[in-house]
């Protein structure tokens, strides 16, 4: 398991090596909330290969926006993942009020 301290991240994928496989993930480390809305680049972006699905345990406020195809968290305090059997899974402690 890998642990990153970040305020949000965003949630995108990217097409994988063989167009009918697996996707990339491409996850976005910033360290302000809305990042979608700011033009400032992550500070980290952490691309993961052959995910077939990404898993988000014990994290209360998620934000699906249609406008940009992306999944973007929070109030983050870190972020921990772990990758097994083509199965990401995204776990971490957020400051919710």
């Amino acid at each position: 398991m890998e642990t990153y301290k970040a305020k949000s991240i965003t949630i995108s994928r990217k097409p994988g090596t063989d167009k009918d496989g697996f996707w990339t993930a491409f996850i976005g480390l910033f360290e302000d909330n809305n990042p979608h809305l700011k033009a400032k680049a992550p500070i980290k972006v952490l691309e993961i290969e052959e995910v077939e699905k990404v898993r988000l345990h014990d994290l209360r406020n998620v934000s699906y926006y249609l406008l940009g195809n992306d999944i973007v968290i929070n109030n983050l305090v870190e972020l921990n993942t772990e990758y097994k059997d083509n199965i990401l899974t995204l776990t971490g402690k957020q400051n919710l009020k």
